[in-house]
């Protein structure tokens, strides 16, 4: 298998796009380490590090979870010790952990703004920092953002000024990564999805049941993520893919079994005009 003895390291992997991308990796052999936080079943979000750990061993993959929030770097760090104890080295940085608010500037709490800042810029840029070291040693090493091509339409900002900073500040690190990192070999892409995603987010944040099912499943991100990844690290770096573009170039054009309900109308997700 294509990846098999190859170790990704995954934020938020304990439910939704996260414990999707680390399934698929899974089925072709390669080792996964759910950093998350949850190690208790919150009823409205569903999925634990140890009920993904479950999952991920019936798909014939090797799981380690390890409790971790990223907004704190000894929390970090001990998660990567970890990995490197269990697997011996880290392959794919998957930055998957984020928060969500779509709020306009007026309604945006201060502690909302911190959170979003927390986990999606900062938590992304110390859990890649703290990876660096151990992709240098990999043969073909990947960083993979789920973050949107930046997109200065005035429309993505107005409504939710904050999220829209966080989410184009990862895009930037994954583009200043590429050229910082190049040199070693070691690619750094960002992945979107054109149309929204069936998760909890989605059903319980964002629209509710009747976006859930004008919506895809979160397998098109893991099967665009498997595509990207299994890439030779020096050829494919710098980019800012949307799924279906990675489908397409990999020739599969029907993408009607990703609905969540067949023959629906698709909502287009946010940044993607």
């Amino acid at each position: 298998m294509p990846l098999n003895n190859k170790t990704a390291f995954i934020t938020g992997a304990s439910r939704g796009i996260g414990k999707a991308i680390a399934l698929q990796l899974a089925k072709n052999g390669a080792n996964i380490v759910i950093a998350a936080k949850s190690v208790e079943e919150n009823p409205r979000l569903g999925g634990t590090i140890f009920s993904a750990a479950e999952e991920i061993e019936k798909a014939g993959g090797k799981a380690l979870p390890v409790q971790c929030d990223i907004r704190f770097e000894d929390q970090i760090q001990n998660a990567i010790e970890k990995a490197i104890s269990q697997f011996g080295g880290i392959d794919m940085v998957i930055n998957n952990a984020s928060a969500i608010s779509l709020t306009p500037t007026e309604q945006t709490e201060s502690k909302r703004f911190d959170l979003m800042h927390d986990i999606n810029v900062r938590g992304t840029f110390f859990v890649t920092k703290a990876c660096i070291p151990h992709l240098k040693k990999s043969g073909n090493a990947h960083i993979l953002t789920l973050s949107p091509p930046i997109n200065l339409n005035p429309k993505w900002f107005a409504g939710h000024v904050a999220y829209t900073l966080t989410k184009y500040s990862m895009s930037m690190m994954s583009i200043g990564w590429a050229a910082e990192l190049k040199q070693y070999r070691i690619a750094s892409n960002a992945l979107w999805p054109r149309t929204t995603i069936d998760t909890a987010a989605v059903r319980n944040l964002l629209g509710g049941e009747a976006l859930a099912k004008m919506s895809r499943t979160p397998a098109i991100l893991a099967d665009a993520a498997y595509y990207i990844l299994t890439k030779p690290s020096a050829d494919c770096t710098g980019n800012c893919f949307i799924d279906e573009d990675v489908m397409m170039k990999e020739g599969i054009t029907d993408l009607s079994h990703y609905n969540v309900v067949p023959g629906a109308n698709l909502y287009r997700d946010l940044y993607v005009d």
